[in-house]
Formats: structure tokens, C-alpha cells, sequence
């Protein structure tokens, strides 16, 4: 009977789908730029960042504070997941041209407000 009732435990946390769902946002390279430069996410939350270089040479997304690095091949997509964070700035750059592909996480508590808005 216990292991029937683990087993129950397990398959519904598995197939709960509210369990598994996570935040996506999407960042752009084009001509060496990040669009767009500035992505605000919910603090305490796991976000899924989709990392699209349009251009045709590689760019490296590093970011010291959100401690990623991932190089994106030209033409290609990247998931790159991060969080959960607390309330602040979190800067990234193309190391590749860190001159130009510069960008900022924008981390902020989440408020009654924002929830209801439509």
C-alpha cells in the first residue's frame, strides 16, 4: 500500500503541469546588438531564456552575475535558464563584441498589481 501511494505521489508531481512550466523570454543578436537590451523577469522564479543570434558569425553570451556563458553559433538558438534571482540588475555581454552586445536582467518582486494585469 506505501509503495502504491509513493508511486501515486510521484506520477502526479511528474505530470502536474503547473509543476514543470517556466517563464520564456526571448533575446535576439543582430549586427552585434542584443534585442532587447533590457529583459525584466519575477524575482524567485526559474526563466527560460531563448537566445536567437541572427547573426551569421558565433556571439558568446557571458554574464558574471547570472554565471552563464553559452556560445551561440551563427543562425542558431540557445535555452539558457536562469534563476531563481533575487530583486536587481544582472548585466550580460557578447563577449565577442563586448563593446556593442551589452544587456541587463531587470529582477523585480513580484506585486499584487502585476499579477492582475491582463
Amino acid at each position: 500500500m506505501l509503495r502504491h501511494r509513493i508511486c501515486c505521489y510521484f506520477l502526479l508531481g511528474v505530470f502536474s503541469p503547473g509543476l514543470w512550466a517556466v517563464d520564456e523570454y526571448h533575446l535576439e543578436i543582430k549586427g552585434h546588438l542584443f534585442f532587447p537590451s533590457i529583459i525584466t523577469i519575477p524575482a524567485g522564479e526559474k526563466v527560460k531564456l531563448v537566445v536567437h543570434n541572427l547573426d551569421s558569425t558565433p556571439e558568446e553570451f557571458e554574464s558574471f552575475s547570472l554565471n552563464r556563458e553559452k556560445v551561440i553559433f551563427g543562425n542558431k538558438k540557445v535555452t539558457i535558464f536562469i534563476g531563481p534571482l533575487k530583486p536587481g540588475e544582472y548585466e550580460f555581454v557578447g563577449e565577442y563584441n563586448p563593446n556593442s552586445a551589452r544587456g541587463t536582467v531587470v529582477v523585480v518582486q513580484k506585486t499584487q498589481e502585476n499579477n492582475n494585469v491582463d
